[in-house]
């Protein structure tokens, strides 16, 4: 894990990525990207989205440390719903001010329609790349 942890030294995220004031729906909506970039030095508060392959089985997180977490999923760590069913591969993630509000996008984010989290995956990765091989992580068969 510790060579992957020195392999990240910045991290960039949008304006668009910081949460929305809450509202009372669930319903995805539509961003507006910025070319507003801000540098992260570390990982915070994360949502993340993991699938088994393109099109596949789909589980959403929430994590402190998405370094560590991604290494959990993919060396099967603990056994659960993602060991069972093969998935390990990082498709999006979203990081937050606090762990109230990645909690808080985790819950809305489980809630979503299939075809929602396809959708936000699309978006921001069309290629369904594994998105943990830009942080170091070797690429799975």
């Amino acid at each position: 894990m510790k060579a992957h942890a020195a392999n990240l030294q910045y991290c960039l995220i949008t304006t668009s990525q910081i949460p929305p004031e809450p509202n009372h729906s669930s319903f995805p909506r539509r961003r507006e990207y910025s070319s507003d970039f801000r540098l992260k030095r570390e990982f915070s508060p994360t949502t993340y989205l993991l699938a088994s392959g393109r099109n596949g089985t789909l589980y959403v997180g929430v994590t402190s440390d998405l370094l560590a977490r991604i290494h959990q999923h993919r060396e099967a760590t603990f056994q659960g719903f993602t060991d069972r069913h093969g998935v390990k591969r990082l498709m999006w993630f979203e990081q937050h001010a606090t762990m109230e509000h990645a909690i808080r996008r985790e819950k809305r984010t489980k809630k979503w329609e299939r075809a929602w989290k396809l959708r936000l995956i699309e978006e921001g990765n069309p290629d369904w790349r594994d998105l943990a091989e830009d942080f170091g992580f070797p690429a799975l068969e």
